[in-house]
């Protein structure tokens, strides 16, 4: 499926960005521009399922398979968020940006993301209330971006996550120059896993202020994590 796009920027060097569940390009509001005044040009795109994109079915091969179709082929670097940077990491080999980060990956079918479907699928309807709740730290742009990412979002997409993690995700080793920028005690990648992953070849950076979006939750802290990434 060629998945909806937006750009940012002119830049002759390319730069893609992949979102997590419920939230689509619109996530990266304030990343998407620092990079476009790096001189690049960003592409962010909407998964399947979420935002201006087509619908149904859903599969982790399926959103890795989108984005091959979709994204400029060897961008300077590419970026995914949670689910996003799992559907990133299939897609690496084929796509074959120069150097990919992966933000707290969403990879391993122990953080409970196989049984999670439902809940998720609740937060559809979630109040801003109940998001400034989850999340005290975001503004309150974020905040509105949420919301109207979670309006046009397919809860169909979090009932598919007990087939996706029904493996692990996680890759033997990294395809290309691979970064994994984690959360501070992130769930999804537990001390254990970050070792694992150094020990395969990935370089592992953790922002301890931040919880799972760490670009909304510390900015300023996510973006010194790139530092020699972008």
């Amino acid at each position: 499926m060629r998945l909806h796009t937006h750009e940012w920027g002119t830049g002759d060097r390319v730069a893609v960005l992949v979102h997590g569940i419920m939230s689509d390009h619109r996530t990266w509001r304030r990343v998407a521009p620092v990079l476009a005044d790096k001189g690049y040009r960003v592409v962010g795109v909407d998964l399947r399922g979420h935002g201006a994109s087509g619908r149904g079915p859903y599969g982790a091969e399926i959103w890795a398979g989108d984005l091959v179709e979709t994204l400029p082929g060897k961008p300077e670097l590419a970026i995914g968020h949670s689910l996003g940077a799992m559907a990133l990491v299939l897609a690496a080999e084929r796509l074959s940006p120069a150097r990919a980060v992966y933000c707290d990956p969403a990879w391993e079918p122990a953080a409970g993301l196989a049984s999670a479907g439902a809940l998720f699928a609740d937060f559809k309807t979630a109040s801003r209330a109940m998001i400034t709740h989850f999340n005290p730290r975001w503004e309150e742009a974020d905040v509105d971006v949420e919301l109207a990412t979670l309006a046009l979002w397919d809860p169909a997409t979090a009932h598919a996550l007990a087939d996706v993690y029904a493996v692990s995700r996680t890759p033997a080793r990294p395809v290309v120059p691979s970064l994994v920028v984690r959360a501070g005690s992130s769930a999804l990648v537990p001390p254990a896993l970050a070792e694992r992953l150094t020990r395969a070849g990935f370089e592992v950076r953790t922002v301890t202020t931040a919880g799972h979006t760490l670009y909304r939750d510390d900015f300023d802290g996510f973006m010194a994590a790139l530092d020699g990434w972008v």
